[in-house]
């Protein structure tokens, strides 16, 4: 089964072939392709994604000090807007429903000041829920 965490369940459907190294990508189109295919249990902590990230400490993010904490508030406000909590089994499709309707939302919250915005700005979905 495919664990992930709660930002990961948003900010995934906006991937669009770039990351840290290409271990880290290779690993996220995995993780994408598997989400089709695979029922997904919602995590706390570090996931599918998270395995092959060159900042993964143990089970914490060390990009730098603050980034661990400030990962798992944006994880608590993603499963919040989602309305699943950790331990919950969903459907990949279930989870691209709801984004649309959240988006709005998140981007305001996260989207605008993250280092991740010009990877995902060039993604076909993404720019439709901007527009």
């Amino acid at each position: 089964m495919l664990k992930l965490r709660g930002h990961h369940l948003i900010c995934l459907h906006f991937f669009n072939g770039e990351g840290y190294d290409s271990a880290f990508v290779e690993n996220l189109k995995d993780v994408l392709n598997r989400s089709q295919k695979e029922e997904i249990e919602v995590c706390e902590g570090a996931d599918a994604v998270c395995e092959k990230c060159p900042y993964l400490k143990g089970d914490k993010c060390g990009y730098d000090a603050q980034a661990d904490n400030e990962i798992k508030k944006m994880d608590n406000k993603a499963l919040m807007y989602l309305k699943v909590r950790p331990g919950a089994r969903i459907k990949w499709q279930e989870i691209k429903e709801a984004v649309s309707g959240l988006f709005p939302q998140w981007f305001s919250e996260y989207c605008v000041e993250c280092d991740w915005k010009k990877v995902c700005v060039k993604n076909q979905d993404y720019q439709k829920l901007r527009a």
